[in-house]
């Protein structure tokens, strides 16, 4: 794991040279898309952002571990909402695994929503639980700015769905609910 602000800077280089954009960039390093718009050059030097980079590899690597953290995650929504949804949507691409984990051990549906890549809005997958008409819960990794989230509320308000709780491993701010919705981390991590 790159710890260094110049290591950071050389593995955002070495994934924009393979093709990802600012937020593939983002989720792959477990940070905000303005650090990484700021480890690029792209934002004025004097503004670099408060951010905390957050490694989960060691919980990643091992279905066992998903799984345990999607135990704890289906106890806050059996706490929070009982059975009072249907359907858990993951939040592409690190919030899958937790949203089939936690579906699974619930007994519910799972879709997914793929977040907008660098200002774009986002979409629901097709492939998946349809969700209009349905209670649902959001899951993802991580909360950075909550620009992601809002876009998969707005998304899924516009298909139909009552959001009605939005889940993280970890959250990076100190916001308790998200466009009106409660919001739960497993960890809070904030600068200090």
């Amino acid at each position: 794991m790159a710890l260094s602000v110049d290591e950071l800077r050389d593995t955002v280089q070495g994934l924009r040279e393979k093709g990802l954009n600012n937020r593939q960039i983002a989720d792959e390093l477990s940070i905000s898309t303005s650090t990484v718009e700021w480890l690029q050059g792209t934002s004025a030097p004097e503004a670099k952002p408060e951010d905390v980079r957050i490694g989960w590899r060691t919980i990643g690597v091992k279905p066992n571990r998903i799984d345990a953290i999607g135990m704890i995650m289906a106890d806050i929504c059996d706490e929070h909402l009982g059975d009072d949804f249907t359907t858990v949507v993951g939040i592409s691409i690190n919030g899958i695994m937790f949203a089939q984990s936690v579906s699974d051990q619930l007994g519910c549906e799972v879709s997914i929503f793929r977040g907008g890549n660098d200002g774009e809005s986002g979409a629901l997958s097709n492939k998946y639980g349809q969700v209009g008409g349905k209670r649902v819960v959001i899951v993802d990794d991580l909360l950075n700015s909550g620009d992601t989230m809002r876009q998969a509320i707005e998304a899924l308000h516009s298909a139909g769905a009552e959001v009605v709780l939005c889940l993280v491993l970890v959250n990076k701010t100190t916001k308790d609910e998200i466009a009106g919705i409660p919001l739960r981390g497993l960890i809070r991590a904030v600068t200090v």
